[in-house]
């Protein structure tokens, strides 16, 4: 489980995608990234995702729990909580 220390500032995560640069993210806006591919796979989830009835419940779901989603074969999507310097 990851250390609280890292959730005292505004989140702001590294995602990962194949393919793609390396971007940052705020909580916001990785969930916005992550409910649109949710959307997309309504028809094809993982079994944990299938007992939340929004894609927006989820998102939060995927976002607190995991840090790697598979998105189709041979493309993934991984998340890691940082801290950015001001």
């Amino acid at each position: 489980m990851p250390d609280s220390i890292m959730y005292q500032e505004e989140e702001h995560y590294v995602v990962l995608e194949a393919d793609r640069p390396e971007e940052f993210l705020s909580a916001p806006e990785l969930l916005a990234k992550l409910s649109a591919i949710l959307t997309r796979r309504q028809d094809d989830l993982p079994r944990e995702l299938q007992k939340f009835s929004t894609v927006a419940e989820q998102a939060r779901y995927l976002l607190e729990n995991h840090c790697e989603f598979d998105v189709a074969p041979g493309h993934f999507l991984q998340w890691y909580v940082v801290r950015l310097e001001k």
